[in-house]
């Protein structure tokens, strides 16, 4: 297993009443997502760990699946992670 560290990056940031719900659920305070709130912009740091970059991300996004309206727009994968699982270049990987 690998571990793989990136971001999701919300189309829209969350209101007051999804943060709460996400406050309140406990796959988002098991240690491997994390919010980020900065004016304008929600974003969730990522630590997981799969085989695959493909799997780690598919597992984080399943994290959304009960919060209509809650759109990701991008999945960063920061440099050092890149290197750090023998992957040649940094990618940003839209959403489709």
């Amino acid at each position: 297993m690998r571990e793989w560290s990136f971001t999701l990056h919300l189309q829209e940031k969350l209101t007051e009443e999804q943060a709460d719900t996400c406050d309140g659920l406990d796959r988002f305070n098991d240690g491997r997502i994390g919010r980020v709130e900065s004016p304008g912009h929600t974003r969730f740091t990522c630590l997981f760990e799969a085989e695959l970059l493909t799997d780690a991300v598919t597992e984080a996004l399943d994290f959304f699946e009960d919060f209509p309206g809650v759109l990701i727009s991008s999945v960063e994968v920061p440099f050092r992670a890149m290197w750090e699982n023998g992957m040649a270049t940094p990618a940003v990987v839209p959403a489709e």
